[in-house]
């Protein structure tokens, strides 16, 4: 049984017992979370696809870290007029282990 879940405006492929990282989620380590933005599922019943979200279908997940990405370096520059600018970044995210896939 799998799902095509979305978050953070990105679509992931699950399955019970798979671990996901995410874009970041409110919650605590430990704690579960219910996904209800689910766009297919195919189980014992077939194949279900929703328009936009399949009915009634919830993905329950624990969230097993928050953390952040590695540093990346953003440098803007300008050719001869002396602007260069550096800057970094870290993306915040949230692992998720997928637990329960209800129809």
């Amino acid at each position: 049984m799998y799902a095509i879940v979305q978050t953070g405006g990105k679509q992931y492929r699950v399955q019970p017992g798979e671990v996901v990282q995410v874009e970041s989620l409110p919650g605590d380590v430990g704690g579960t979370i219910e996904l209800k933005q689910v766009c297919l599922v195919h189980g014992d019943k077939g194949l279900q696809v929703g328009k936009p979200w399949v009915d009634k279908a919830t993905v329950t997940a624990e969230i097993v870290n928050q953390g952040r990405t590695r540093s990346m370096t953003i440098f803007k520059k300008h050719r001869r007029k002396n602007y260069r600018r550096t800057k970094g970044h870290r993306q915040g995210f949230t692992q998720l282990r997928i637990t329960d896939i209800t129809v």
